[in-house]
């Protein structure tokens, strides 16, 4: 049996992930869109939405420009839209951790493991949520697609991005957690040893599994379990790593249909 390194960094989605979202992501999208006629109880609202459901996780502005192709002027509106609305949402009701998140994050950096957030908001917006979660001394790094030139999830950039400024030597020292099958693709195009599906965010567990997801989780409380774990081979990964499992859940739900 080859010997797989233990985890030394752990990427971490927000919103749906460690984040209690709220719908507060749903409608900024809805109120970005209206600025560009897509409105409420239209069959072009209800396209809209649907395509934004399936691309949840990407970098905003990808998801505007799959939605208004060929017209960068609305999509770099809708975008600024997007971030004004959020971060007006953040202001009138603040951001709340989702339960067990903190705690995770605290005994993943307590066994000596970096953390990364890595999002889809954009650099103004990510600061905005670390800031009011008042999470900087909480974790390493927080990275979003403004770092890697644009090239959000699902391509690996963000995580290797992480790789290279925390210094982890092995691709397969890295797990990922997220509540999006991009999040997933993401972690699993690094080469990451865990590409953890959570489900607390957008997209259920068919749609993870399908992504590739190594593992399935109730929520990210769940994570350290996996990530410490010391395994059969003493890796640092738990013993259902080379299949997906359910964190509390019966093996047998792995069956059920896409919550999301």
């Amino acid at each position: 049996m080859i010997d797989t390194p233990r985890i030394a960094l752990v990427c971490l989605d927000l919103a749906g992930t460690t984040v209690a979202d709220d719908a507060m992501v749903e409608r900024a999208f809805a109120e970005a869109i209206a600025t560009q006629g897509i409105v409420p109880s239209t069959a072009a609202y209800a396209r809209a939405m649907v395509q934004i459901h399936r691309a949840r996780g990407r970098s905003k502005i990808d998801i505007f420009r799959l939605l208004f192709p060929e017209d960068e002027a609305r999509a770099q509106a809708a975008n600024i839209a997007f971030e004004r609305s959020y971060e007006t949402a953040i202001d009138r009701v603040g951001l709340t951790p989702l339960p067990g998140a903190e705690a995770a994050i605290d005994k993943l950096t307590g066994a000596g493991i970096k953390i990364c957030v890595v999002t889809g908001f954009s650099r103004s917006t990510l600061t905005r949520v670390i800031d009011t979660l008042g999470w900087w001394d909480r974790i390493h790094e927080a990275l979003s697609p403004e770092d890697v030139d644009g090239r959000g999830r699902p391509y690996p950039d963000l995580v290797l991005k992480a790789v290279l400024r925390v210094g982890v030597d092995d691709v397969r020292r890295v797990a990922v957690a997220g509540d999006t099958e991009n999040d997933v693709l993401c972690g699993r195009r690094a080469g990451a040893s865990i590409a953890a599906g959570v489900l607390t965010g957008a997209h259920g567990r068919e749609r993870l599994i399908k992504a590739g997801a190594t593992h399935i989780l109730e929520s990210v409380a769940d994570l350290p379990n996996i990530v410490l774990d010391d395994g059969p081979d003493g890796s640092g990964m738990a013993g259902g790593a080379e299949g997906v499992m359910t964190a509390r859940a019966p093996a047998a739900s792995l069956a059920d249909d896409d919550r999301g």
